[in-house]
């Protein structure tokens, strides 16, 4: 099922007839309901995904460039943004599987912040046909232990009183340590705000999800790999993404200056000059 909308998402190219148009589309989740997706552009594929607590919004200041050079898809993870709440466990690997389906895209590099990096490098070690080139921004990986410090236990308690508002306060002071003011701001507090109550129907339903392991299979990435993360980002993140670097064959790696964990919304300009780069690589 799609919807067709009248908005522009490049310009037409030498050489390359672009879409004048993106196309947002409901795909069909396995297990029942449904994704909220948008296509624009054409080229290369891309397929965007962001992080926990957010929804596709997150790629606002990057979409637009990126569409003039590649086809790129978006979408709102399970529960969050525009898609459909879970009412069974789900798996967000076979979720990004069922969106290169549906778009017919046999492969397609992937970009993932955070929640999105991982489910990225999880299906990039699931199935490695299918993956062209990562790009890691801020992103979490699944195996990592994760020491101990007082907002785990604060995010615990939460998630256990269906705290929405305690939730999202938690996000904001944690990982949008930048606050309202900088770039992207409010756009990252709304999302935040509008998806905490979503978000923890959404965790409680994902904690079915296989349990995986990707940190210590890093070395068997085969594809070209970036590794960004913000100057300001949570000290854990910087670790992760040191052994993204260190581990995975090949991989190149970025700090970039005046941005905390909501990187692509913090600088856009930069974010996007690095993936370009990579995915013309």
């Amino acid at each position: 099922m799609s919807l067709r909308t009248s908005e522009h998402a490049s310009e037409h190219t030498s050489g390359r007839a672009d879409r004048s148009r993106s196309e947002v589309h409901l795909v069909p989740a396995p297990g029942g309901g449904r994704l909220w997706a948008e296509r624009s552009g054409s080229g290369t594929p891309v397929v965007l995904l962001h992080g926990s607590g957010m929804d596709s919004r997150l790629w606002d200041g990057v979409l637009p460039e990126l569409a003039r050079r590649h086809d790129v898809v978006r979408y709102d993870a399970r529960g969050l943004g525009r898609s459909a709440e879970p009412d069974r466990p789900f798996d967000d690997v076979e979720d990004l599987r069922a969106v290169l389906d549906h778009f017919g895209l046999a492969s397609a590099a992937l970009v993932g912040l955070s929640m999105g990096g991982e489910t990225a490098l999880d299906f990039a070690l699931a199935h490695p046909a299918r993956v062209t080139a990562l790009a890691l921004v801020g992103a979490s990986v699944s195996g990592h232990h994760w020491p101990a410090a007082p907002e785990t236990a604060d995010y615990a308690e939460a998630r256990r009183r269906g705290d929405a508002s305690a939730l999202a306060a938690l996000e904001l002071s944690v990982w949008a340590a930048m606050g309202r003011t900088a770039p992207g701001g409010e756009l990252i507090a709304a999302m935040v705000e509008e998806n905490a109550a979503r978000r923890i129907v959404s965790e409680h339903h994902l904690a079915g999800a296989p349990v995986r392991a990707a940190e210590p299979r890093l070395g068997e990435v085969a594809v070209p790999t970036l590794v960004v993360h913000g100057d300001r980002d949570h000290p854990e993140i910087a670790a992760i993404a040191e052994r993204l670097a260190a581990d995975i064959p090949g991989a190149r790696a970025h700090r970039v200056p005046a941005a905390d964990h909501y990187l692509p919304l913090r600088t856009p300009e930069r974010l996007t000059e690095l993936l370009l780069a990579h995915l013309a690589a």
